[in-house]
């Protein structure tokens, strides 16, 4: 990436696909950003950008890259494919662009204890996947025909989305009397049918009709 082509990236402002750093500190929390574009749709961190789309360049920018390339091989599972260039603004100071591709290995996650954390990109933040966000992610890169048959559920699910729009897994589960992990099972199903979006949320993601 150009020096030109960063300035352009950067009067964008953060979004979906593009994350800033001043440095590298916190390595661990910036592989949760990188974790969550690789999951959504691939993009960009930019180091030695400031959150509000200033360039203002880091000194010994080669160190914040040495921190960030450790944290990405220590922190996130299975291993990352991306690339990274560096932009010198001036012989002291320059900028670090690491390229992550949408991952055929997705969900990519980071380990806390026993537990797995997978993270996804929405608008400019980088936020947990929820369980049925997991699987969607997991079960969506390789799309085949998903066949399901509207029995009870789904028409109780639909006449629901007529109403309200939108709904949580919790609603779903209320209104079609359903145990949580078939009310889970049927909403993802309809989702790589697309016949539902799925909409995450930091709290509780919610559904909606799939217009297109």
């Amino acid at each position: 990436m150009t020096l030109q082509e960063i300035y352009k990236l950067a009067q964008q402002g953060e979004g979906i696909r593009t994350e800033f750093k001043k440095k590298a500190a916190f390595p661990e929390k910036i592989a949760r950003e990188i974790i969550a574009l690789a999951n959504t749709q691939g993009g960009y961190l930019l180091i030695g950008v400031d959150d509000d789309g200033t360039v203002s360049g880091q000194r010994f920018i080669e160190e914040e890259v040495f921190v960030m390339e450790k944290a990405i091989r220590e922190y996130i599972f299975p291993e990352l494919t991306y690339e990274v260039s560096i932009q010198k603004l001036n012989p002291k100071k320059g900028i670090a662009v690491f390229s992550i591709p949408i991952s055929e290995n997705r969900p990519h996650y980071m380990k806390d204890g026993e537990r797995k954390k997978a993270y996804v990109r929405v608008k400019d933040r980088s936020i947990q996947a929820s369980r049925e966000m997991w699987e969607i992610i997991k079960r969506g890169k390789t799309p085949k025909d998903t066949v399901f048959t509207y029995g009870e559920k789904e028409t109780l699910l639909m006449k629901a989305l007529g109403e309200q729009e939108k709904i949580t897994l919790r609603e779903f589960q209320r209104i079609a009397k359903l145990p949580k992990f078939l009310a889970s099972k049927t909403l993802v199903r309809l989702v790589l049918a697309n016949v539902l979006k799925i909409q995450p949320q930091e709290r509780e993601d919610y559904f909606v009709l799939n217009e297109g």
